[in-house]
């Protein structure tokens, strides 16, 4: 999805600026291209009608149509302003500042990729931030889920929880809180089991974990292939949780 976007945004790109000059009407066709593009990569209609025309105003001003590179300030402008949509140039970090430990609850819908994403996480803040960390699966319902985690461990050098068989996930959660405060462990990350937001029953089990470890970051792993209906799947997290 990504590569046939830029490759459609690159064509619009090039054309702009192989013209020596731009009018108007020329910025505006690239808009259309630009908005079609967008949209067939799913992304929301209303994302999408705030960026053409946020674009399209700063883009048709004289002083970019008259200037001497026009093709390469509209460019500029699309650069800047999709960095903008996706969050700006400063990436906002964790909010680890507390008391350790520090707990991150990692939620989202099955097989969104919450294991793999703890055990990245978990191996980031250890080797970039020195943080001491362990990781816990709270997962009783997928076939090895557990295990899944205490191999992803070994294979990044971070510590997770011993299993416990027949432990229920407010039991583990409640277990590896004590645990980290035991062992002096600055993050951590409890690996939650997916599920869908119309459960209600794993939703009222993961509200119970976050009661329990009062979680510093409750971060929504979604499934990148997931489009504009990740908007959907967060709002319903949302509305039972606090998301970070």
């Amino acid at each position: 999805m990504f590569d046939s976007l830029s490759d459609r945004l690159g064509g619009v790109f090039d054309r702009l600026r192989g013209r020596g000059a731009l009018k108007e009407d020329d910025v505006r066709e690239a808009m259309r291209e630009v908005r079609v593009a967008l949209l067939e990569a799913d992304v929301a209609l209303p994302v999408v009608r705030r960026f053409i025309d946020s674009v399209t105003e700063k883009a048709v001003g004289q002083e970019v149509l008259r200037s001497v590179t026009p093709g390469q300030q509209v460019v500029k402008i699309v650069n800047d302003e999709l960095v903008e949509m996706l969050g700006g140039q400063e990436a906002v970090g964790l909010d680890l500042a507390v008391s350790p430990p520090a707990v991150i609850m990692m939620v989202g819908l099955q097989g969104s990729g919450k294991t793999t994403t703890t055990a990245k996480l978990g191996k980031l803040l250890k080797e970039k931030q020195g943080k001491k960390v362990l990781m816990a699966s709270l997962d009783v319902n997928r076939p090895a889920a557990q295990e899944q985690l205490a191999v992803l461990g070994e294979q990044t050098g971070v510590a997770t929880l011993p299993i416990v068989a027949g432990q229920m996930p407010t039991d583990i959660a409640a277990r590896a809180l004590q645990s980290a405060k035991l062992q002096a462990v600055d993050v951590l990350l409890l690996d939650t089991a997916g599920r869908l937001h119309v459960d209600d029953a794993l939703m009222a089990e993961m509200k119970a974990v976050a009661a329990i470890s009062t979680p510093q970051e409750t971060l929504l792993v979604v499934d990148s292939l997931t489009g504009q209906d990740a908007v959907n799947v967060a709002q319903s997290f949302s509305g039972e949780i606090d998301l970070t």
